[in-house]
């Protein structure tokens, strides 16, 4: 019999959001009647931009004629894309990044796992605390982490505990991190970080020469013009900064799959003899070798998105989302609640209330308001406590579940 990953046998239980889905399909089950409202994983609700549809119709009949039909694209995705991203994405906000640094992908999700690929086993890692699970459990099942510890957590990384009290902007390790994992707008809690807090983590990471994974899939969502959309507005971040990117959330693409990870030709890793070598050389390599990147149809209707018509659409549907965030963040608190996020993210974090653990409220909304959420601790050990809702739904199912927290759970 083959040997099997044993890392894997570290994780503890399920993913998180197969477990929600598990639960919510029982209760659904023996509760046939309840009219469930979802605000627990991160998926859109509403239509793709018009724009996108277009693009991506006229992409179809493109596959029906032998001149314009498309195969295999290019591993990095298609120029035109790409040329699009860096315009109006990093040039428009004075970042320094060119179009061979982009890698077109499916997902920003898969990106934060597969980068593991072109990073050696022994590196110290650093998380915030609580964190998108992602990040923790590929390290785990890299084999990058010990066992699980007795308060929850992995043995071999360092948490960096994200509080209320510190505006869940974690402060800088106090030894020395290799690979750093860092989102913002945060998923959880749905804090932002100011580009002065940036810098001390962008001159951290030079200073030691560690990596910062950043993962801004939620950038669209930033509304000040005075906060970072990109890690690259800060300077020395080319030399240290790997950044995720995704569709999913500015243009409704969870089912549709498209991404990018842009990776600086200037950010280096060192090889077992000390050697210096172009991480963006290593990412390129894995990505021909491992990927063939996305359909020729998906990509026509990404790059629709950086039309004048497609970045109408996308600031709408943007719009909506946080004007959800807001109605969800102030009616929670009029409920008594304490509210955290949900201004410049689609995300709120809030306190359980009464001292209850986060699965126990839980299956408290779920059970006497019929409301799916996620449980803080999900997240991480320094998440007990807090409860995160989603601003992606309807505003008819956003209203409803606002109503009945009002009226059944009130604090």
């Amino acid at each position: 019999m083959p040997r099997i990953n044993d890392n894997f046998l570290k994780l503890q239980a399920g993913y998180l959001f197969p477990e929600i889905g598990r639960r919510v399909a029982a209760f659904a089950e023996a509760n046939p009647d309840a009219a469930i409202i979802k605000l627990g994983i991160g998926d859109v609700t509403e239509p793709l931009p018009e724009a996108c549809r277009v693009a991506m119709m006229k992409a179809v009949q493109d596959q029906g004629k032998r001149d314009t039909f498309h195969g295999y694209g290019p591993e990095q995705g298609y120029a035109w894309l790409r040329d699009a991203i860096v315009e109006h994405d990093y040039r428009a906000r004075g970042c320094d990044v060119g179009a061979d640094e982009v890698f077109v992908s499916d997902a920003s999700k898969c990106d934060c796992a597969n980068i593991l690929d072109i990073l050696g086993i022994g590196n110290t890692v650093a998380v915030t605390d609580p964190v998108y699970p992602v990040y923790v459990d590929t390290n785990v099942m890299a084999g990058n982490t010990g066992p699980v510890l007795p308060a929850g957590g992995y043995e071999g990384i360092v948490y960096l505990p994200l509080t209320a009290e510190n505006g869940f902007t974690a402060a800088l390790p106090e030894q020395k991190a290799d690979v750093i994992y860092l989102c913002f707008p945060n998923n959880p809690t749905g804090a932002v970080a100011t580009k002065d807090h940036l810098k001390q983590w962008v001159d951290y990471a030079n200073e030691n020469g560690s990596l910062i994974l950043f993962d801004a899939a939620y950038e669209a969502f930033v509304t000040d013009p005075a906060l970072p959309r990109s890690i690259y507005e800060i300077d020395g971040a080319r030399s240290c900064a790997i950044e995720f990117r995704s569709f999913s959330k500015n243009a409704g693409f969870t089912g549709t799959r498209c991404a990018f990870t842009v990776v600086p030709k200037d950010v280096q890793g060192t090889s077992a003899d000390g050697e210096r070598v172009s991480l963006h050389q290593l990412w390129h390599r894995r990505q021909s070798t491992k990927f063939n990147s996305v359909s020729y149809i998906v990509q026509r209707g990404a790059e629709a998105v950086y039309t004048e018509a497609g970045r109408e659409q996308t600031a709408e549907l943007v719009a909506f989302y946080l004007e959800n965030a807001r109605i969800i963040r102030e009616s929670l608190r009029e409920a008594g609640y304490t509210v955290f996020g949900g201004v410049h993210a689609p995300y709120i974090w809030m306190r359980t209330p009464d001292g209850l653990s986060s699965w126990d409220y839980f299956d408290k909304l779920l059970g006497e308001a019929h409301i799916v959420g996620t449980p803080g601790a999900g997240f991480g050990a320094a998440g007990e406590g807090y409860f995160r809702l989603s601003a992606f739904n309807s505003r008819e199912n956003v209203r409803a579940a606002c109503d009945r927290i009002g009226s059944k759970l009130a604090v």
